[in-house]
């Protein structure tokens, strides 16, 4: 029988909302991302990749936790293409539910927050300037992504990732 935070867990994967994932690339790497393959020089540290699950967070999630392990085929997002290096793991997923688009707002708070950025990662589908931030500080990261979750008006979850969540 599991765990009751096993069962809590299942039920906030059942929702729909916005997620950051947190990412550690262990060491520098260049990563081609998107059908112009587009070359990118990540930095050794940890990144926080903004998304949206409004149709579920399970089904995103366990997408993503599968690209990291080198079992997704198709790339479809500059996160697959990321995802995809083995120089890079999800550490941390952050996630509120919210039936409202609040990823820019919150990669905007994160913009604010002074944090570096990937120009034009991941929003090609809106107006931002990026959704991948980056900090050599892991603990930098997880205040910053925090408290934009606040500021946006949600209670975040946080899953460190082991396995799967």
């Amino acid at each position: 029988m599991g765990s009751q935070g096993e069962r809590e867990e299942k039920v906030l994967l059942a929702g729909r909302g916005v997620y950051v994932l947190i990412l550690e690339v262990s060491r520098e790497t260049e990563v081609e991302v998107g059908r112009a393959k587009r070359s990118i020089f990540f930095k050794r540290g940890f990144y926080a990749y903004v998304g949206s699950a409004l149709s579920g967070f399970e089904h995103r999630i366990q997408r993503h936790l599968r690209s990291s392990q080198g079992e997704t085929k198709k790339k479809h997002w500059h996160i697959d293409f990321l995802l995809a290096s083995p120089a890079v793991r999800i550490v941390a997923i952050i996630l509120a539910q919210t039936e409202e688009r609040k990823e820019c707002e919150i990669a905007s708070h994160l913009l604010r927050n002074g944090l570096e950025f990937v120009r034009d990662f991941g929003c090609s589908d809106c107006g931002c300037e990026s959704h991948l931030f980056f900090s050599p500080q892991r603990s930098v990261l997880f205040s910053a992504v925090r408290s934009s979750f606040i500021a946006s008006g949600l209670s975040p979850s946080i899953f460190n990732v082991g396995q799967t969540p």
